[in-house]
Order: structure tokens, then C-alpha cells, then sequence
């Protein structure tokens, strides 16, 4: 399917010494590594399931692998990022039930907003946006390889893959066995399902029920499972030991587990990602943001409240991406404040020298993300030029390019 369109990005001028490299924190190393290979680097990111409009929660996961994209393209890497939409899904059939709406019908209008909202917020788009429904064929061959070398099962006319079969299940999470089926419950999964052999097996191909979409294949009729969706995608555009695996941190189990173990299982190998990146989740009222607590902020709505998308993106930016955080009254109006501020400084005909501003933005994005420390840094050069403007004549436009290049925010 479709993406939306790129918006340019600066070149930013060198500066004396090595641009830093992008360390990233890696879910199952526990740590702050280095996450900049030698060339190309390729990424995958779960996208949307298109039930409903694009809320904070996922703004502010799909910014934090823009502004990772932007840290790379600045240090001359070309990036070969992929997402996929789960454009068939339980939450999108009992949706479109509820609301007497056909299904394909409501998933392809509320695709259409997400890209409106990413573009409006200058989001750098996938090189490609992958539907389950347009990857059903490889999927189910894939399915069919894992029953052919033993790695999955029927129950029925669904099947499932085995967590036996994955030899380093459970490296991706750490978690334990009752963690794991507690959030197995919560997200998705089917623990207590009969016929199971491990009530933590996951669902590779769900077997026709009346009512529901189905493909007729040679698994039979039905429809792919979630998990098998993605570790397809990924492992036929990017291959296996991509470099980036991303997502919220509600992903990291059960979803991104049973991906990678379902990807090793395919091809022997592993890791399936030499680096699993993990976003916080955005609150309010003091719970997490989520359609089944219908406690969403939908960045469409903003938006026709003429909001100014900048100010949702720099707000969303203030406070670490790994970090869970509030969406509290006095965020945006924050934002919008210093969003003016910034605008006021770049739009002086002189203003102090912008080159170190670079630098401690470059350091701070390529140390995680640090988006809190690379705004409080803007914010110093802004005061500063506001309070003394004069000094620099190109200093308004290299801070101008730089806020654009990489924090993606455009004054």
C-alpha cells in the first residue's frame, strides 16, 4: 500500500571531529549500545491496526523512530525502514460489527487518516507500508514451511506455533513464565484455548469462522494470525539480523517474542533484530492511553481544533521517548509557548552563533534520543538570541535547519 510523501530534511553542514553515532537502549540487552551499522540501516516498526484514529500513544512511538531515522540520514546513512498495517484483526472485525460497517471499508478510511496525521506532524514515512491482506500469500507459505519442519500444528483448523520450538524464547523480554501469560491474556493471546500443547503457543492461522474474512490457501480457509504477520514482512524486505525492531513497549511481549521466535524457526538463525527499541506509553488521568479504556487524544481532533501540529510534536518530545508520561492540561500550551519562541529567534536577521547549538543537539539525539536535553539546549540559544539579538548573520538559518533536520520540527 500507499505511504505518505517525505518531507525534505536539511543537510546540515560538518563540524570539526566525528559526528556521534546513534546509540540506542536495547530491550534485551538492558543497555545503551550502539545502534549505527556500517551502511544502510534497516528498520522495521509495527504499525496501526486501523480501528480507529491515530492517538497520542502512536504519535509519540512512530516520532521516536523518526527522530531516530533523522540522526542516521544527518550522519549520511540511507535507511531501509518497513511497516505494516494489520489490516485484518480481531479488533478491526468486532469494531466494524459494532458499528454495521464493512470492515475493508473502515480499515482503509481510518489508513487514510493515519497518513494525514503523520504527514501533518512531518513524520519521515516507511520506504514501505505493508498490509497483512496484500502479504496473506507469503504468510501462509511461511505457515506451511513451519509445519513442514515440525515448528507448528493443527488444533482443529487453526494452527499454532509451539514455543518449543524457538530455542531462545523468552531472550527478547526476559520475562517469566507467569508474566508472560498474564500479558499473554491481556494482549491478544488465547492461554487457555483447548487442544494447546503450551497454553503460551501462538496462533500462526486462525481456520474459518461464519462471518469472518477469509482466503482460501493452501493451509485452507482462514486468516494469519498477528504475530507470523510481521515476522514475514520484516524477514522478506529487510532479511534476518535487521538492525532495528521498534514498537511501544506494550509489544514486548507477547508480540515482538513470538515474532522473533517465529522468524529463528524459520530460518535457523538468529537474533531476528540486533537491536529491540521500546517506547513508554502516554497517560491520562493517570492511566495508560488506549481505545479499550477510551481514555484517548486523538491527533486528528487536535488538529481540527487548529492545533498547530509542531506544538503536538514538540510537546509529545518533551520528556524521554522510553519514558511512560502524562498528557497533562499544561503540556500543550507549553509547547505552543516555547514553539513561539523558537519561531521569534530563527526570524532574526542576526542572532548568536549557532554551531555549537548543532553540536549539542547532534550529541544529545545520538545519546537515545535525548529530546529533553536537546530542547532545553534550543531553548538557551532562543533566550539568548532574544535577549541580545545581533552576532551571527547565518546563525538564525543554521538553527532553523538544524531544529528541522533533527527534531523534525518545522518554524
Amino acid at each position: 500500500m500507499d505511504s505518505w510523501s517525505a518531507v525534505p530534511v536539511p543537510v546540515l553542514p560538518e563540524l570539526p571531529g566525528e559526528r556521534p553515532r546513534l546509540r540506542l537502549y536495547d530491550t534485551p540487552a538492558r543497555e545503551v549500545r550502539d545502534a549505527t551499522p556500517k551502511g544502510t540501516v534497516r528498520m522495521y516498526v509495527c504499525g496501526i491496526t486501523p480501528y480507529d484514529a491515530t492517538h497520542l500513544g502512536h504519535a509519540a512511538t512512530y516520532l521516536a523512530f523518526d527522530l531516530a531515522q533523522r540522526v542516521w540520514l544527518d550522519a549520511g546513512h540511507d535507511v531501509h525502514y518497513v511497516q505494516n498495517v494489520t489490516d485484518v484483526d480481531d479488533p478491526l472485525l468486532e469494531r466494524a460489527t459494532r458499528t454495521h460497517e464493512n470492515w475493508m471499508h473502515l480499515a482503509e478510511r481510518e489508513i487514510a487518516l493515519y497518513r494525514e496525521d503523520m504527514a501533518a506532524l512531518r513524520v519521515l514515512p516507511p520506504n514501505e507500508l505493508v498490509g497483512a491482506v496484500e502479504s496473506v500469500t507469503e504468510i501462509t507459505k511461511a505457515i506451511s514451511e513451519l509445519l513442514a519442519a515440525g515448528a507448528a500444528y493443527h488444533v482443529a483448523e487453526d494452527i499454532y506455533f509451539p514455543i518449543e520450538a524457538a530455542r531462545n524464547f523468552g531472550y527478547e523480554s526476559h520475562y517469566d513464565e507467569s508474566t508472560m501469560l498474564a500479558l499473554f491474556a491481556e494482549r491478544g493471546g488465547d492461554p487457555d484455548h483447548a487442544g494447546k500443547r503450551n497454553p503460551l503457543d501462538s496462533l500462526l492461522w486462525r481456520g474459518h469462522r461464519f462471518g469472518e474474512p477469509y482466503w482460501d490457501t493452501e493451509l485452507g480457509r482462514g486468516r494469519p494470525g498477528w504475530h507470523i504477520e510481521c515476522s514475514v514482512i520484516a524477514l522478506n524486505r529487510l532479511g534476518m539480523g535487521f538492525d532495528v525492531q521498534g514498537g511501544g513497549s506494550d509489544l514486548i511481549f507477547p508480540h515482538h517474542e513470538h515474532s522473533a521466535a517465529h522468524a529463528e524457526a524459520l530460518t535457523g538463525e538468529h537474533p531476528f533484530a540486533e537491536h529491540y527499541v521500546h517506547t513508554g506509553m502516554i497517560g491520562l488521568d493517570g492511566e495508560k492511553m488506549s481505545k479499550s479504556r477510551g481514555n484517548l487524544v486523538f491527533v486528528s481532533k487536535l488538529r481540527g481544533g487548529g492545533v498547530d501540529p509542531m506544538a503536538i510534536r514538540l510537546a509529545l518530545m518533551d520528556g524521554h521517548y522510553r519514558a511512560d508520561r502524562e498528557w497533562t492540561g499544561g503540556r500543550l500550551p507549553k509547547a505552543e509557548s516555547r514553539l513561539t519562541r523558537w519561531r521569534a529567534a530563527v526570524s532574526l536577521p542576526t542572532a548568536p552563533d549557532a554551531r555549537p547549538l548543532l553540536a549539542a543537539v547532534r550529541a544529545a539525539m545520538a545519546d537515545d534520543l535525548d529530546t529533553s536535553t536537546a530542547i532545553t539546549a534550543v531553548d538557551r540559544w532562543a533566550d539568548a538570541a532574544l535577549a541580545s539579538p545581533g552576532g551571527d548573520a547565518e546563525a538564525p538559518r543554521l538553527a532553523r535547519d538544524l531544529i528541522d533536520t533533527l527534531l523534525g520540527i518545522e518554524l
